[in-house]
């Protein structure tokens, strides 16, 4: 099919959106539609196969503050090069940038979207690419913004190179399949957020100063690896998290300056499942692991521990850490020896929890964490415990050092 080319001309800077939308009804399916320079006021619905890109760069579609600026119901629909900007701010509404419902084969690549609630919406949308977007929210307070990218029961999709500066959300719930590689997210709330999602590959995303890096719910059958979570800090601060997920593949990911750094709640989920978490490097956390809940049968192996406050965290003592297979790990504080200097420790390295250590349970307590005081209170109670400590778990080849 030979695709008609329509280019849209005009000496004046602001153009009403009443021309665009009529173009685009005008416009044959499969149709480009190539604008030039200037804001195109109000918003758009596009039902057809259709392109719309920018010829250069200023083309500027405004939703006036109102509803979705751009909406697509249809397959074989690309946005490129555009600014979308001003969507209402109803949350209940999902006022959007850009709203994309039951559609395939869509591309939305190189455009800048701000001071939208939401930025991109997909509602079972497969088989599409979002690629090298810069998205921003309104500015309001976190929990009040919406979603910069959202996936609801959207599949095989690929999301690479976008960036989300100062949004809420990057959601994946009921979607599978999906490629999330080399994204930046910063000073959001959850960078990247999946419930009940399976088959997806996370690789190569750079997040930090988020709320939360990474967090898994209810999911199974991902990969993520090479990531870096940096900076999650606060209350609930985390790099990656893990709630009821099974035969997950956490590989080669740095997590560093966290207030935990992995937080493993009921994980792996499923009966003769595991979870593999390998050659990551956990670097300078408050907590380097925490488990919550009961978290048995997950694979440790080949990590980096270095530089965090506490290496194990274990609030709940039906947790069973010590019925994970933790081996091969390098840990800084390990105080054995290695004669053979085969870079495997002459002796296990074995964790303990000291009951008298209540800044582990006690939120209030962790305000002082790396402080002197903490730091002489916490020797002292390795020292000299006043009770039995809780044995966490062993790593029975502990890794001497580094190897490049």
């Amino acid at each position: 099919m030979i695709k008609l080319f329509i280019t849209l001309f005009s000496l004046l800077s602001f153009l009403s959106a009443n021309a665009l939308q009529e173009a685009i009804n005008k416009a044959p399916s499969g149709s480009i539609l190539k604008l030039p320079k200037g804001v195109y006021k109000g918003s758009i619905v596009i039902k057809k196969p259709l392109t719309i890109l920018g010829k250069e760069a200023g083309v500027v579609i405004d939703g006036e503050g109102k509803g979705t600026v751009i909406t697509i119901e249809s397959s074989f629909v690309t946005l490129k090069n555009l600014r979308v900007t001003n969507s209402g701010e109803m949350t209940h509404t999902l006022d959007s940038a850009i709203s994309i419902k039951n559609a395939s084969q869509c591309e939305v690549r190189s455009c800048k979207i701000d001071n939208s609630l939401f930025g991109i919406d997909m509602q079972m949308v497969n088989n599409s690419i979002i690629v090298d977007n810069n998205i921003t929210s309104k500015d309001f307070e976190l929990g009040l913004r919406g979603d910069g990218l959202r996936l609801w029961y959207s599949h095989n999709n690929i999301v690479r190179k976008n960036r989300l500066i100062k949004s809420r959300d990057m959601v994946v719930w009921y979607s599978h399949g999906n490629l999330i590689e080399e994204n930046v997210g910063e000073h959001c709330r959850y960078s990247l957020h999946f419930m009940y999602a399976g088959k997806n590959i996370v690789k190569n995303n750079r997040y930090k100063h988020n709320s939360v890096g990474i967090f898994f719910m209810y999911s199974k059958d991902t990969i993520a690896i090479g990531n870096l979570i940096q900076s999650s800090i606060g209350a609930t601060g985390m790099g990656i998290g893990m709630k009821d997920i099974s035969n997950f593949t956490i590989k080669d990911n740095t997590i560093i300056y966290c207030a935990q750094g992995l937080y493993v709640d009921r994980s792996p989920f499923e009966p003769d499942t595991h979870n593999w978490i390998e050659g990551n490097k956990i670097l300078y956390n408050s907590e380097a692991i925490h488990f919550h809940s009961l978290s048995e049968n997950n694979i440790i192996k080949n990590n980096i521990l270095k530089g965090n406050i506490e290496d194990i965290v274990n609030d709940s003592r039906g947790s069973k850490t010590n019925e994970n297979e933790i081996v091969g790990n390098y840990w800084d504080n390990y105080a054995g020896f290695d004669r053979n200097r085969d870079n495997i420790g002459d002796t296990s390295h074995k964790v303990y929890q000291y009951a008298d250590q209540l800044w582990v349970y006690n939120p209030d307590v962790k305000f002082f964490y790396g402080s002197p005081v903490i730091s002489l209170l916490n020797f002292l109670a390795k020292l000299a415990p006043f009770s039995e400590p809780i044995f966490l778990l062993e790593d029975k080849e502990p890794k001497i050092r580094v190897e490049d």
